[in-house]
């Protein structure tokens, strides 16, 4: 967004798209870029959540429409960013792809960039990881979302599965967990483990597995959730702000900022939008 306000190229090592499970508020107003903030409701323990469009949506967009006018030279083509002085040196995994001068460079974090100094200690990084695991029993139910108060497990996301083709009631389960740089190697904090606390958060929650008859008591049985594991992502959180030299700034604008200022930002984009 915020070189899309600004009409300035865009470079980056890595694609990171918005969080599968990231909601716009229903009340936004994104019509400025021809999408419409239509209202979805999410069901939790507590009361229904009401969301918008997700955010990846407005990511597309902006990126594409960036992409036509230029602003994105590089695409995914540059996997490594090397500042020295004031340029960076863009590499893939086999050569130097491009180096690009400026006088003034907006830095928001990347992974695979060197050469940038951040005001924070390492000891400070702190990482997002998503865990994203497969029922193969169990994964039958109403509930979207399941919000809890620790660090580790603190969102299961709930989704129709995507490894079953066409339209189905079972789901699969994405898991957000905020942690530490030393916690990534902690078996505590593990892709098992996180795996073993989704499901003790959901019996605690009176979730059951699928019905299998009653004892000889007649209280009704159920089957154990049976679940694996799919992947784990880590991302790095940018949240610090950044040495300012050789022309390093950091971008003081929030995302409210951003989104108000869209509208006046799209209009520069009238003729493209209009054929969307």
């Amino acid at each position: 967004m915020f070189a899309f306000n600004n009409e300035l190229p865009i470079f980056f090592s890595e694609i990171r798209r918005p969080f599968r499970f990231d909601y716009f508020d229903p009340s936004l107003d994104l019509s400025a870029v021809r999408l419409k903030n239509s209202q979805k409701n999410l069901r939790t323990f507590k009361e229904d959540k009401v969301v918008g469009i997700q955010k990846a949506w407005l990511w597309e967009r902006l990126l594409f429409l960036l992409s036509l006018r230029g602003n994105v030279p590089l695409s995914t083509l540059c996997h490594h960013l090397r500042r020295s002085r004031k340029s960076f040196v863009c590499s893939n995994e086999y050569s130097k792809i491009a180096e690009v001068s400026y006088e003034e460079c907006y830095y928001f974090g990347d992974v695979n960039c060197v050469g940038v100094r951040s005001k924070e200690t390492l000891a400070n990084q702190s990482y997002t990881c998503y865990d994203w695991i497969a029922f193969h029993r169990g994964g039958k139910h109403q509930i979207d979302l399941i919000e809890t108060d620790d660090d580790f497990v603190n969102q299961i996301w709930f989704y129709p599965s995507d490894r079953i083709d066409g339209t189905t009631q079972v789901k699969d389960a994405c898991i957000v967990s905020c942690l530490s740089k030393e916690s990534l190697s902690d078996f505590d904090y593990s892709e098992t483990m996180a795996r073993f606390k989704t499901i003790s958060d959901m019996e605690s929650k009176g979730m059951k597995g699928k019905f299998n008859g009653y004892s000889p008591n007649g209280k009704p049985k159920h089957y154990k959730f049976k679940t694996s594991h799919l992947h784990r992502e880590k991302h790095q959180d940018f949240n610090s702000s950044w040495v300012e030299e050789d022309g390093i700034t950091t971008a003081a604008a929030t995302e409210e900022d951003l989104l108000k200022a869209l509208p006046q930002a799209a209009l520069a984009y009238d003729g493209l939008l209009r054929k969307l």
